[in-house]
């Protein structure tokens, strides 16, 4: 972004979110390079005015899920300021508050807790390493999209779509079938991969890619595969 015009911007007395709009950036990035020019904004004089930041104003960051630093950066004032006012008015952010529901856990080496989760509210947590705790719901919606991820990439690698007949609409829809059923380590199933991407592409290499109708016919001994795909 051009410091003049930034500094025209700020002159006609525009807040750093509506500059973010008028330019389709984050409201930090605007922020930053504010800072970075040596720029103030008119708001940010009415913050010091006051002698601090609104609770409001602090209440409405936490709601977007802001990080103390980018409420700084929005506001325009320093992440120290930002850390005093949110204790002065009692205020935490989302991270903070499951830090201390889950102190006493962590304290008594507990494997479960409950705590309050962004996404899915209050539920229970598991713990992830020596002194962390994750929202299980979140944690098992990260294992899917995982491996739904190291499906995607083994069905690309393989041709994206069924060797018979060509179906490519649905990756819940093409199958991993072995060629030679002897070699077979582990299944590459429908829902996903679970092992790691390395082993899946080793144990990819002895499948060929089918649609779930074309695998059904295949195990059944109604339809062949190519004996080019046989060697």
């Amino acid at each position: 972004m051009d410091r003049e015009t930034l500094a025209d911007w700020l002159a006609e007395g525009r807040s750093i979110e509506s500059i973010a709009r008028e330019t389709g950036r984050a409201a930090s990035t605007v922020a930053y390079w504010v800072n970075k020019y040596g720029l103030r904004s008119q708001h940010a004089k009415q913050h010091a005015s006051r002698g601090g930041v609104e609770r409001e104003d602090l209440e409405a960051l936490l709601a977007e899920g802001v990080s103390i630093r980018a409420m700084a950066e929005r506001l325009c004032v320093s992440y120290t300021t930002v850390r005093h006012w949110m204790a002065k008015y009692e205020l935490t952010t989302p991270r903070g508050r499951r830090l201390a529901e889950t102190a006493s856990a962590r304290a008594n080496g507990a494997e479960t807790t409950e705590a309050s989760c962004p996404v899915h509210g209050h539920t229970l947590f598991v713990r992830r390493g020596a002194d962390g705790f994750r929202c299980r719901l979140c944690r098992s919606s990260a294992v899917h999209r995982r491996r739904r991820e190291v499906k995607r990439t083994l069905v690309a690698e393989a041709g994206g779509a069924c060797v018979l007949c060509g179906y490519d609409r649905g990756l819940s829809g093409l199958h991993f079938h072995h060629v030679d059923p002897k070699e077979k380590a582990f299944a590459l199933s429908r829902q996903g991969v679970t092992r790691s991407l390395a082993a899946a592409r080793a144990e990819a290499a002895k499948c060929v890619l089918l649609c779930s109708n074309c695998h059904a016919e295949v195990e059944a001994g109604t339809a062949k595969l190519p004996a080019a795909l046989l060697l």
